[in-house]
């Protein structure tokens, strides 16, 4: 029988005393004494001092993602074992807690990619932990450092050898009879990591957040024949694509309002809700570039655009800022020179460092992403993205202020793709309590879904994209 590579060592047993009871006292003592001053010296990451303090695990049809979080930098080695697969990685000079031992029961039966975890300490001063997986997999393993609330963390991405492919998405969308009518969409499974809940806002009465949006009556489809395709004066020719990104997710929450709300919860409820609006029109569709609470980093987020090659790409926030009185929508494009204002440079840097607190692997590296974030030379993007910009913010400010009256610039990473018109929508400000409330709401959370289609019904009418014979085909 196969052994495992989970192993305990035998139980110790007390070796027999010799000598006079009173050597035994001293010899005793000075033992005592030795390991006490031993403790005093020990190094952070030994044993006696490094513990887990976190375990988290985001699934999603990606990529698995497992974190674990301590004071003091760990120690590590992992290995593929094959036949059956196991990703086996044994932690030194830590203490087998109950934090690391709750580690087992994060393990959703609909993860993709994990069958089980077991946790045990191997030997001594060493816990091994051995994730069985359910197909052969692409590991990435590699540490953060401190960032925000975070300690440091060992990362375990669990990649698929053949990964996703994001047209996939694209061939998911019902026709657009079937959306008007409600018809639901497959579902998809849950990730492991429950949703926190936050305290209720006074007079606000808490909802079920997993009850799906309201579905409004809608006139009962045409029959096949009778389908209504665009009009030539409607100025769209073919199926316009939309990538939809939510911001921030798994281990990156963004914003965080006084009421415990997570924008990374609102971004993503608010991009479900477009979705369907969009894939509801007869001549346009939308991809998520997530569609569940995990991490995607910004440069993967561009990359999932430009591989389904996308009209437009809208990324979806609600915004934040230091002061709890800033209020009101806003609408942002890329700048080749500098931020339009302080609030935008301050925003832009925040929204840039999303990738330190989500973590991606840096030794990871990808020469054309790299290229093409560092691309300056958009200014057609960019023109065509301020008339998208502009549309959106008009309707915006049919639902709610606005925090300024026109569309904003700043170096955003994630709206830096060449060849796409992108925008960034800050639906509203979490760091507003009242509009915190707002963004909570699920007839806000239409509003903003409603307001932000009929901008972009309203660009492409006047703006038709040209004709793209690989989209046209799917």
């Amino acid at each position: 029988m196969r052994r495992s590579p989970l192993t305990f060592p035998a139980r110790l047993t007390r070796p027999s005393i010799g000598g006079n009871a009173a050597g035994f006292t001293r010899r005793r003592f000075i033992g005592a004494a030795g390991a006490s001053l031993a403790l005093l010296v020990s190094r952070p990451g030994t044993a006696a001092q490094t513990g887990i303090l976190a375990v988290r695990v985001w699934p999603a049809q990606d990529y698995t993602r497992i974190t674990l979080e301590s004071r003091e930098p760990l120690t590590f080695t992992h290995q593929l074992v094959h036949g059956p697969e196991r990703l086996v990685v044994d932690l030194e000079g830590i203490e087998l807690n109950g934090v690391l031992q709750s580690l087992p029961t994060k393990i959703s039966g609909q993860d993709p990619y994990i069958q089980l975890i077991r946790a045990g300490r191997n030997r001594p001063g060493v816990v091994r932990l051995v994730i069985d997986l359910k197909a052969e997999i692409v590991p990435q393993v590699f540490t953060l450092k401190p960032v925000g609330e975070y300690g440091h963390r060992l990362v375990l991405d669990l990649y698929p050898v053949e990964p996703p492919d994001p047209l996939l998405a694209l061939l998911e969308k019902l026709s657009p009879e079937e959306a008007a009518a409600g018809v639901p969409m497959p579902a998809r499974p849950e990730p492991s990591s429950v949703r926190p809940t936050r305290p209720a806002e006074p007079g606000v009465a808490r909802r079920q957040e997993a009850e799906p949006p309201p579905v409004r009556p809608q006139p009962a489809p045409e029959p096949p024949a009778a389908r209504r395709k665009p009009a030539d004066d409607e100025g769209v020719s073919r199926l316009v694509t939309i990538a939809l990104d939510p911001g921030h997710g798994g281990e990156d929450p963004g914003a965080v309002g006084a009421a415990g709300s997570f924008e990374k919860h609102v971004t993503l409820s608010i991009g479900r809700r477009l979705k369907a609006r969009i894939d509801a029109e007869p001549n346009m569709r939308a991809m998520l570039t997530r569609d569940a609470d995990y991490f995607v980093p910004l440069q993967q987020r561009v990359s999932k655009a430009r591989r389904v090659q996308a009209d437009l790409f809208v990324s979806i926030h609600a915004d934040a800022f230091i002061s709890p009185t800033a209020r009101g929508s806003s609408v942002f494009v890329l700048s080749e020179r500098g931020a339009t204002s302080t609030a935008a440079r301050w925003l832009a840097q925040r929204e840039n460092a999303a990738d330190l607190i989500g973590g991606v692997n840096l030794g990871v590296k990808d020469e054309h992403l790299a290229r093409t974030l560092l691309d300056l030379s958009q200014t057609a993007s960019i023109n065509d993205s301020l008339k998208v910009g502009k549309a959106v913010l008009g309707e915006l400010g049919t639902i709610n202020r606005l925090h300024k009256g026109e569309v904003e610039q700043a170096s955003f990473a994630v709206l830096k793709a060449p060849d796409i018109p992108s925008i960034l929508v800050e639906t509203a400000f979490i760091s507003n309590p009242e509009e915190e409330a707002r963004l909570n709401d699920e007839a806000y959370q239409d509003r903003m879904a409603d307001a932000i289609l009929r901008g972009l019904k309203r660009y492409f009418a006047k703006n038709p994209p040209t004709a793209k014979s690989k989209l046209a085909s799917l």
